[in-house]
């Protein structure tokens, strides 16, 4: 575990209030969460019931994203953003099972994710956990700067996490979040976005005020596709499959079709390149 840093603080894990990240870790079937996030589970289950499914299809969604991006495209290096408790099939375990000198860099904030962390995915010289927020992009770059090549490409991976970023007048928020890190890779390098949506107003406003009171306020909002779709405006997007509910993004199997799938909401977004000339 030799590149993972120190924790920068001394927080504790508040079992107090929900956390997304222990949350998901429950609808995934884990079982590094508590009561106050099982029963906050238990309420947005009656808001969305689709939503165990959903964090299912999310985390098959990562899986064959780092595959096509680690086969298909040759890349190297990932940097995950907000990667949450480790579970089965984490990013480093995908990328090195293709290519043994893939580097990936975990970064997230919470205590109990970074506990976790360093046990679980700072398991050898080509992977590094990062204790800080994903919105500080300077500090994230200054350091991974001796372990990641910030002049060759890089996949940035923000796969259900933008939904926990409130809206901002200032670098925050979540468009202008991509925005700066997309200008900071190198040109030829990748962006994954999706974060959850839904047309329904009623699951938006009611997911949102859950969430928010939930966690203590570290929410964003349910967002709607139109509003995930700008995150792209300055990346090539990869089309074929485009920009779409995650379980139609190159599926292993034919996905269910519309009319049998959960009206509530979907996980939304895909996969966008840096392009040569900016």
């Amino acid at each position: 575990m030799s590149k993972g840093e120190k924790p920068q603080t001394n927080r504790v894990i508040d079992t107090s209030q929900a956390s997304a990240a222990r949350m998901y870790d429950w609808l995934l079937g884990g079982t590094e969460n508590y009561e106050v996030d099982r029963a906050a589970c238990g309420e947005l289950l009656t808001i969305a019931p689709s939503t165990q499914q959903l964090a299912r299809n999310n985390r098959a969604f990562l899986r064959r994203v780092v595959r096509f991006l680690a086969a298909e495209k040759g890349i190297m290096q990932f940097l995950d953003h907000g990667s949450g408790l480790p579970t089965q099939d984490n990013v480093h375990q995908i990328a090195q099972g293709i290519t043994p000198a893939a580097r990936v860099a975990y970064i997230d904030n919470d205590p109990m994710v970074l506990a976790h962390a360093r046990t679980h995915l700072d398991d050898n010289e080509n992977t590094m956990v990062v204790d800080r927020d994903m919105r500080l992009t300077d500090d994230i770059s200054n350091a991974t700067s001796s372990f990641l090549d910030w002049n060759e490409p890089i996949a940035a991976l923000f796969v259900s996490v933008l939904h926990c970023l409130p809206d901002a007048d200032d670098g925050n928020d979540p468009g202008a979040l991509i925005k700066t890190v997309s200008e900071q890779l190198a040109p030829g390098s990748y962006m994954v976005i999706c974060q959850l949506v839904s047309e329904d107003p009623a699951v938006r406003d009611g997911v949102t005020r859950l969430m928010d009171s939930a966690t203590g306020g570290n929410w964003g909002r349910v967002r709607q596709p139109h509003e995930v779709a700008r995150y792209f405006d300055a990346l090539e997007i990869v089309n074929p499959p485009g920009l779409v509910d995650v379980i139609d993004w190159l599926p292993d199997a034919p996905p269910p079709p519309r009319h049998m799938r959960p009206p509530d909401w979907v996980e939304w977004g895909g996969v966008g390149r840096v392009p040569t000339r900016r």
